[in-house]
């Protein structure tokens, strides 16, 4: 069974930084893509930043650029998501996903970690 288990989140200041944790387990995602999606209250959900797992290429959404970095660590399996200067407007539960590189569905979920940054 695959699993994606969040972790890291908290209440922060704004200017703060955080790091959230993906652990996974149950496959191997070689060829695939993790992400990080956030949904905060009342808002679709929106994509945050992606990394190739096999390659290390990543991408991100205009509104984290230059503050927030995804990586991921093969030996421990589990992606990260470095985030800095952090603003209220960040705010929202933070959630791991997966797909295989050559679809466009995000087949695997995590549950989630609440980030709330305070004004």
């Amino acid at each position: 069974q695959v699993q994606l288990v969040e972790s890291g989140g908290g209440l922060v200041q704004a200017g703060g930084s955080l790091r959230l944790s993906c652990a996974t387990s149950g496959r191997t995602f070689n060829n695939y893509y993790m992400a990080w999606f956030r949904q905060a209250p009342g808002k679709e959900r929106e994509f945050v930043a992606q990394i190739n797992w096999s390659y290390g290429s990543t991408d991100y959404a205009d509104s984290v650029k230059g503050r927030f970095t995804i990586s991921r660590d093969k030996a421990k399996n589990t992606v990260y998501l470095q985030m800095a200067s952090l603003k209220p407007e960040d705010t929202a539960i933070y959630l791991c996903a997966a797909k295989p590189s050559y679809g466009s569905t995000w087949r695997y979920w995590g549950q989630g970690t609440q980030v709330t940054v305070s004004s």
